[in-house]
């Protein structure tokens, strides 16, 4: 019987590469809910295509506007929009998998919906673990779900697990395992040889030129100021029960090493492949079986070198202070909201890149909250920290 799946962020990068893999697998799997945010003439061809029995869009307006084309189709598909749909459709009873691609805090709620309905979550939402971190996992033992990471880096950590680690996502004692160290590796984003001089002058379309990578907008400026692997550090503490000493972060320019683990017998343990995300949806799909895309296959002998760093502390200042923001939750939650305004405001070209650094390093000074106790002191921590840096830009356009 085919897999049912509910795609929450249809038209995101993600989403799109989930849905390549559901085509390349069509007699596996089946598109039974579709959920987007205002991009209505995507979600028309993706709901042409896969025939969807619901999808979702962030507002009225855009649902609206689907409903009409989707009627001028001549398709029957129920339409709704807002974040409680989008929690309707992440936990229906007929759902067999939940893919949680939507960016940005926004996919927390409907990601929770999924994870307490029991379903098996592929996690690509970074900020559900960044903000949630361990009440996010306790949600997932208690409902019984099933959560499996999506970003290549976590993905790839989990296929050099142990079986009775990945069984026991989150709880694992790596020691206990003979893990010494999780490696997260991290390209160095498209400004790795820009001189630290002309940072601060580098343009939002500067940022999207990844050199390995095609992603959304905001996740390609994370990329630029290495925040991304910031927060897959913080998510990889949560996600596999690991402390500070037991992750490192390496710069490793190809791309073609994933992510790493350090057994304490000295072998070391690397996930490899080319720099393609529908890899790793195929295995959290398919998991613990595989399954065939048709995707490029790496060719070992044009590879002309594999290399590896430490990264710069002044090039890549939003590393170090996630690294640092990890050792409490709710100094993740100040980070997250907090990078998300900035990098907002650098794609509107309110602030300069290197700006955005110093506006995390500025609010996370000034601002002090007890760890959360639940998801609603969660959202307000989250709340108060994007008031401060919306006050904290402010001053930035005022002063430049």
């Amino acid at each position: 019987m085919k897999k049912k799946l509910t795609i929450l962020g249809s038209t995101g990068s993600i989403g799109i590469h989930t849905l390549t893999v559901i085509q390349q697998n069509s007699e596996k799997f089946a598109v039974h809910a579709l959920v987007a945010g205002y991009n209505t003439e995507l979600m028309t061809k993706q709901c042409w295509e896969f025939k969807p029995k619901w999808a979702s869009m962030a507002s009225r307006r855009a649902a609206q506007h689907l409903k009409f084309n989707l009627n001028q189709m001549g398709l029957a598909i129920n339409v709704l929009f807002g974040i409680e749909s989008a929690c309707k459709l992440a936990s229906l009873e007929e759902i067999d998998i939940v893919m949680s691609a939507i960016a940005g805090t926004v996919g927390l709620a409907p990601t929770l919906s999924a994870i307490k309905a029991g379903k098996r979550v592929l996690l690509a939402n970074k900020e559900s673990l960044v903000i949630c971190g361990r009440l996010l996992m306790d949600a997932v033992r208690m409902h019984n779900a099933h959560l499996l990471p999506v970003d290549s880096e976590h993905n790839a950590i989990f296929q050099c697990l142990p079986k009775p680690v990945q069984e026991n996502l989150g709880y694992a004692s790596l020691k206990d395992h003979g893990i010494s160290k999780i490696i997260l590796t991290g390209s160095g984003g498209p400004f790795r040889f820009v001189p630290l001089s002309k940072l601060e002058s580098m343009t939002p379309e500067q940022a999207f030129s990844h050199p390995n990578w095609i992603m959304g907008k905001k996740i390609s400026v994370d990329s630029a100021s290495m925040m991304n692997k910031g927060l897959e550090y913080i998510e990889a503490k949560h996600l596999f029960n690991a402390s500070s000493k037991q992750i490192k972060v390496v710069l490793h320019p190809q791309s073609i090493i994933h992510s790493m683990i350090h057994y304490i017998d000295g072998s070391i343990m690397a996930q490899m492949g080319l720099p393609d995300m529908r890899t790793h949806i195929a295995h959290v799909m398919a998991y613990p079986d595989r399954i065939s895309i048709n995707i490029p296959q790496l060719n070992f002998y044009s590879l002309d070198t594999l290399s590896f760093g430490k990264p710069d502390k002044k090039r890549y200042p939003c590393l170090y202070l996630a690294i640092e923001a990890s050792l409490h939750q709710a100094t993740t939650i100040i980070l997250n909201a907090v990078n998300e305004i900035a990098v907002s405001a650098f794609l509107s070209q309110k602030i300069r890149f290197t700006d955005i650094a110093v506006i995390i390093q500025e609010v996370l000074d000034n601002l002090y909250y007890k760890e959360p106790k639940n998801i609603e002191e969660v959202m307000f921590i989250d709340n108060q920290a994007r008031k401060k840096a919306f006050l904290c830009i402010k001053k930035f356009m005022y002063e430049r």
